[in-house]
């Protein structure tokens, strides 16, 4: 997914660069009605609309291998595919992120009418292959304040799983890389492990 924030253009600050429109949720709901939101598939992030278009193939393809594990081990009622969530409530107002794959406490029916919030979500996963820094790093800063506990970053290019625990203010203190022939427990599933082999197709 490519990370290209919505700018304003036309307005140039003294360094020659475009200003940066900061947008908040309340903004963005009203932006929905527009129909522009489901053509452009956004996503808010520290105040800028960021863009989930254009996923290549193999970011698709490792998705779905991921998912189907974790629905053979939590159940496919609880877990969600690019669907938002809360983070930390300082940062709620100018941030919506919709991972790529979130294990929730309850079944999904359970968030009708509101976002989950960081203490319903178990796992949080992102697939990574042109936003891979962004993952490591705005976002990992972004989980952490909120507190989330397991935070996985899927490396498609490097076929390796990042693992983020342990979020301590804006950073996880515990960042372990697994690569081919390790495997990865959930911090809510012990004993059940993922084979990071399996998140890649065979070349």
């Amino acid at each position: 997914m490519p990370a290209e924030a919505i700018a304003n253009p036309e307005l140039l600050g003294s360094t020659g660069y475009p200003n940066r429109k900061r947008w908040t949720r309340a903004e963005c709901e009203a932006l929905e009605s527009t129909g522009l939101w489901e053509r452009e598939r956004l996503e808010l992030i520290e105040g800028d609309l960021i863009s989930r278009m254009g996923k290549k193939r193999p970011h698709v393809t490792t998705m779905i291998l991921v998912m189907k594990w974790l629905v053979d081990v939590f159940g496919a009622l609880y877990v969600t595919p690019e669907a938002p969530i809360d983070v930390a409530p300082e940062d709620n107002p100018t941030n919506e992120p919709e991972p790529d794959l979130a294990v929730l406490v309850q079944p999904c029916s359970a968030y009708e009418t509101s976002n989950p919030q960081p203490s319903d979500v178990r796992l949080v996963v992102e697939i990574s292959d042109t936003t891979l820094a962004f993952d490591k790093k705005t976002k990992a800063r972004l989980y952490s304040r909120a507190g989330i506990v397991d935070y996985w970053v899927v490396d498609v290019t490097g076929r390796r799983i990042v693992v983020h625990r342990d979020p301590q203010g804006g950073a996880y203190a515990d960042v372990t890389s697994y690569g081919p022939g390790e495997s990865i427990e959930p911090l809510s599933a012990a004993g059940r492990s993922f084979k990071v082999d399996d998140a890649f197709p065979d070349r």
